[in-house]
C-alpha cells in the first residue's frame, strides 16, 4: 500500500489492547500478583503495538501520550502537580504510582510502600470524584483544586512517550489535554474557586512542557480542547485567547493542532479561528455543516483536520458520500492544508472487527471498529488524492454495504412501527399523584425509617465468570448452569436476610452486563465477543449494537424474579435497565432518529414491567444510569432530548397500579442540569451517587422541594474502601440537612458487581448498622 498524499491522523486509539491486556495487567498489579515493573512493561508493549499498527495501516500522523494506565484527565492532573493534600504528595520527584492509583481508586488501610500516607490507618483514602467525559460513556477523574493551588511539571509522560516511539523509529504527534478544558473539568475543593482564575498559574507549566517536547524533537503537538463544543461565556472565550497567546510563545517552531470534538464550534468559531495555532480539528460527524463556514472564514495557511469518520459509533462509513461532500465543501481550500481524521479519538469504539468470528454474517459487513476506521481514513485520503486499487476496492465495498443494510429485512419490522404509531400520552403517565401512591405503598410495605437496600447486582466472582464461560464453551449444560445460578441467588437472598436488609435483590448473577443482558433477549440487537470499550481504568464493556427495530419476543426477568421472591417474605425488587440507558450504552443505528429507537425500547420494557407486576412484583427498579450523559452539549438542544427521554422512561414505567413502587437509579450526574426532568420522571424512589461529593448533589433536591423518596448513596462502590458505621452515619446526617427522614433510603452508590465479597459483606453490614443507629434519633419522622 502506498502512502496517501493527504495526511491521515487518528487523534487517539483504544488503550486496552485487542484482548484487554491492560485490564489483565492492572488487576494483576492491584492484587499484588505482579510488581510495578511488570505493569510498566505491559504498558510499554501496548503502546508499541498501537503505534506500529497505525504505521502499518498507513496512518501518517500517529499520536503519542494517548495511552493511560487509568485516565488521561488524571494523567494531566498528575502532570501539572494538581494532587490534593489528602494524598500527601510533597512535590519534587516522580509522583509514585501508588499515589496515582490512590487518586483513581482510593485506598483501604495502609497503602503499599511509596504512597507516603502517614495518616492512612483504618479506612484509607477516598478516590477523586468520577464523572462522564462530556456526553460519552467514558468516565474521567475530576481534578480537584484548592484556593491556594499551585502547579509544577510533576510528570514528563508526554515527553517520555514521544521519545519511546522515536526509539522505535516512529515520529509521533504528542497529544495533551488543553489547559482551558482541564480547568473547566475540575472542581474547587471546599472553598469556592473560579477554576479558570488558576490559568495564570497553570500556563507556565504547559509552556515548560511544550518547550521540552520541542527539545525532544517534536514538530507538532495536538492540544485537545473539547470545551470549544460547549456554551462558553465571554470570560471563558477570553481565557482561550489568553492561554494560546502564551503557549504560542513557549516553543517557537512547535506547531499546535487545536482539536475540538463531540460537536460543532458554533458561536465559538470566531474564538477558535483567532487563536495562534497552526491547525484546527473539526468534528464533521456531529456538525458537518460547519466546514463550509470554516473554509470561508479561516486563514488559508491553517491546516484543517477534517473529522469525517465516526469515532463514536461502529457503522461503516459511506466513503463515496464523504468524498463527494468533502470535494464540494472544501472548494478551493489548499489540499496541502488538509488532514483526514475520525471525528474524535477512536478510544470510544472496539479495537478490531476482524476479531469477531460469530457476528451475524449479514450484519458484520455493515460495521467498522477502530482498525477498520483507520483503513477507511487511508482509503479516503487515497481516493481524494487520485485513487488506487486499494481505495477503489474499499469505496466499492462501502457502497455495497450501505445498500445492503438499507434493503435488509432484518432492519425494519412493520409490527413495531405500527405499535409506535399507537402510543398515546396517557400511556406515559401513572394513574394518580405520588402523594396518593406513597400512602398506598407505605401501607403495603410498612418499612422502617431509613429503609435499606442495594442497587441490584452483587459481586461477579471468579466462580460466576467461570460458570458463564463454561456454558459458552459447551463445557456445562444449560440445566447445570441454571442450577448454579439458583444456588448463587439463594445464598445471596439468605445472606441479605441475615444481615437485616429491608428490601432485597436477587444479585443478577445471570447478567453479564446491565444492558447486554437485555439486548440479548430483544429483537434488533447484535453482540460481539471482543468488542470491548474502556469505561474507566480496567473496567471495560461490550456495548450492544442496535441495528434494527426493537421488540421483546418473550419475558426476560420474570422467572428469575419469581424464584428469588419465593425464597423470602421481604420485598424483592424486580430489576430492569431503562430504555434511555439501553440506548445510551449501545451503539445505536443511525438510519432513524434516536428518539424513535428509544421509544421502541421503552415499549419492550413496558411489556416486562407489566408481566413482573402480574407475577406479583411489588417493587420494580428501572435503572436510568445514563439519562444525564445523553444530554446534548449545548443548552439550546436540551429540551428536545429531555422531553423524549422522560417520555420514554414514563412509557416504560407507567402501566402499574399505585401500590407498585417504581424505583430508578442514576449515577454520576450533575442533577442541577436536569432536575426538572428528574421530577417529571415521577419515580417513587430514586437512588443516586452522592458519597464522593459528600451529599453536595442533594442541594438541588432541597432547593426545589423534591417530593418523592431518595436513596443518596452512602458507600462508594468504585473504590475498594470499606466505610465504617460512623462514616455512613455522617453521610446520612449530611443528607438530613437536605431531605426529610421520610424521603431517605440507605443504599450504596451503584451496583456491587465489580467489587469483591470481602469488601461488600462488611460494607453492607456497616450500612445496616448505621441505619439502625439513625433510627434511634430521627430528625423528621416518616410520614
Amino acid at each position: 500500500m502506498t502512502s496517501p498524499k493527504i495526511p491521515t491522523a487518528t487523534l487517539g486509539v483504544p488503550r486496552i489492547g485487542p484482548h484487554r491486556e491492560l485490564k489483565t495487567a492492572l488487576e494483576s498489579f492491584w492484587s499484588g500478583k505482579t510488581a510495578e515493573a511488570q505493569l510498566q512493561d505491559s504498558a510499554k508493549a501496548l503502546r508499541a503495538a498501537a503505534w506500529k499498527d497505525q504505521q502499518a495501516r498507513g496512518i501518517t500522523k500517529i499520536p503519542s501520550n494517548t495511552f493511560s494506565l487509568y485516565d488521561h484527565v488524571l494523567d494531566t492532573a498528575v502532570m501539572v502537580g494538581a494532587i490534593p493534600e489528602t494524598y500527601a504528595w510533597t512535590g519534587g520527584g516522580t509522583v509514585p504510582l501508588d499515589t496515582y492509583f490512590a487518586m483513581a481508586r482510593g485506598t483501604q488501610g495502609t497503602a503499599r510502600s511509596g504512597c507516603g500516607h502517614s495518616h492512612e490507618e483504618g479506612n484509607g483514602l477516598p478516590a477523586l470524584e468520577m464523572t462522564k467525559w462530556f456526553d460519552t460513556n467514558y468516565h474521567y477523574m475530576v481534578p480537584e483544586f484548592s484556593g491556594e493551588q499551585s502547579f509544577s511539571l510533576a510528570s514528563l509522560k508526554p515527553v517520555e512517550e514521544f521519545l519511546e516511539a522515536k526509539a522505535l523509529g516512529i515520529h509521533t504527534r504528542p497529544v495533551i489535554l488543553g489547559p482551558v478544558t482541564f480547568l473547566k473539568l475540575g472542581k474547587p475543593h471546599r472553598v469556592y474557586t473560579d477554576t479558570l482564575s488558576l490559568l495564570p498559574k497553570l500556563l507556565p507549566v504547559y509552556a515548560e512542557l511544550l518547550s521540552r517536547l520541542k527539545s525532544a524533537g517534536a514538530d507538532w503537538v495536538q492540544i485537545d480542547e473539547p470545551a470549544l463544543a460547549l456554551d462558553l461565556s465571554p470570560l471563558e472565550k477570553a481565557a482561550f485567547r489568553t492561554a494560546y497567546a502564551e503557549l504560542a510563545k513557549a516553543a517557537p517552531g512547535l506547531q499546535m493542532m487545536l482539536a475540538s470534538y463531540f460537536g460543532g464550534l458554533g458561536d465559538n468559531l470566531e474564538t477558535a479561528l483567532s487563536l495562534p495555532v497552526a491547525g484546527l480539528h473539526l468534528d464533521l460527524v456531529r456538525a458537518p455543516e460547519q466546514l463550509r463556514d470554516v473554509v470561508t472564514k479561516a486563514r488559508k495557511d491553517l491546516v484543517l483536520s477534517v473529522g469525517v469518520i465516526d469515532g463514536r459509533n461502529v457503522w461503516r462509513a459511506d466513503l463515496k458520500a464523504i468524498c463527494d461532500r468533502l470535494t464540494g465543501d472544501l472548494g478551493d481550500w489548499p489540499r496541502a492544508q488538509i488532514e483526514l481524521a475520525p471525528s474524535c479519538s477512536l478510544l470510544h469504539v472496539p479495537v478490531d472487527l476482524d476479531l469477531e468470528t460469530a457476528l451475524d454474517p449479514e450484519v458484520k459487513p455493515w460495521l467498522a471498529f477502530a482498525a477498520q476506521k483507520m483503513d477507511e481514513l487511508v482509503a479516503l485520503a487515497d481516493a481524494l488524492s487520485g485513487g488506487s486499487r486499494f481505495s477503489e476496492k474499499l469505496v466499492a465495498q462501502s457502497s455495497a454495504a450501505i445498500a445492503a443494510r438499507k434493503a435488509s429485512t432484518k432492519v425494519h419490522d412493520t409490527n413495531v412501527a405500527e405499535r409506535l404509531r399507537g402510543v398515546t400520552p396517557w400511556m406515559a403517565a401513572r394513574a394518580n399523584s405520588f402523594a396518593d401512591r406513597q400512602k398506598a405503598q407505605h401501607k403495603r410495605f410498612d418499612l422502617p425509617l431509613f429503609p435499606t437496600t442495594t442497587i441490584g447486582s452483587f459481586p461477579q466472582t471468579a466462580d460466576v465468570r467461570k460458570a458463564r464461560a463454561a456454558l459458552a464453551k459447551g463445557e456445562m449444560t444449560k440445566e447445570a448452569y441454571e442450577a448454579f445460578l439458583r444456588q448463587q441467588t439463594a445464598d445471596a437472598v439468605r445472606w441479605q436476610e441475615e444481615i437485616g436488609l429491608d428490601v432485597l435483590v436477587h444479585g443478577e448473577f445471570e447478567r453479564n452486563d446491565m444492558v447486554q443482558y437485555f439486548g440479548e433477549q430483544l429483537a434488533g440487537f447484535a453482540f460481539t465477543h471482543n468488542g470491548w470499550v474502556q469505561s474507566y481504568g480496567s473496567r471495560c464493556v461490550r456495548p450492544p449494537i442496535i441495528y434494527g427495530d426493537v421488540s421483546r419476543p418473550h419475558p426476560m426477568t420474570v422467572s428469575t424474579w419469581a424464584y428469588a421472591q419465593s425464597l423470602t417474605a421481604k420485598p424483592m425488587k424486580g430489576m430492569l435497565t431503562g430504555p434511555v440507558t439501553i440506548l445510551n450504552w449501545s451503539f445505536v443505528r443511525d438510519d432513524i432518529p434516536r428518539a424513535d429507537v428509544c421509544r421502541q425500547i421503552a415499549l419492550a420494557i413496558r411489556d416486562e414491567v407489566g408481566d413482573l407486576e402480574k407475577a406479583g412484583a411489588a417493587m420494580i427498579q428501572i435503572d436510568e444510569a445514563a439519562l444525564r450523559e445523553g444530554l446534548p452539549l449545548r443548552r439550546s438542544d436540551w429540551k428536545v432530548y429531555l422531553d423524549w427521554a422522560v417520555e420514554c422512561f414514563r412509557l416504560a414505567s407507567s402501566p402499574v397500579t399505585d401500590q407498585t413502587q417504581i424505583h430508578t437509579h442514576m449515577c454520576y450526574s450533575e442533577f442541577n442540569d436536569i432536575f426538572e426532568a428528574i421530577t417529571a420522571m415521577d419515580a417513587d424512589v430514586i437512588s443516586i451517587e452522592t458519597s464522593r461529593s459528600r451529599m453536595e448533589l442533594l442541594d438541588v433536591f432541597e432547593d426545589n422541594s423534591y417530593p418523592n423518596e431518595i436513596g443518596p448513596g452512602v458507600y462508594d462502590i468504585h473504590s475498594p474502601r470499606v466505610p465504617d458505621v460512623a462514616q455512613i452515619v455522617e453521610l446520612v446526617k449530611l443528607a438530613q440537612q437536605h431531605l426529610s427522614d421520610s424521603q431517605i433510603w440507605i443504599n450504596p452508590d451503584c451496583g456491587l458487581k465489580t467489587r469483591r465479597w470481602e469488601e461488600v459483606r462488611p460494607a453492607l453490614v456497616n450500612m445496616v448498622a448505621a441505619a439502625r443507629q439513625l433510627r434511634q434519633s430521627p430528625v423528621r419522622r416518616r410520614a
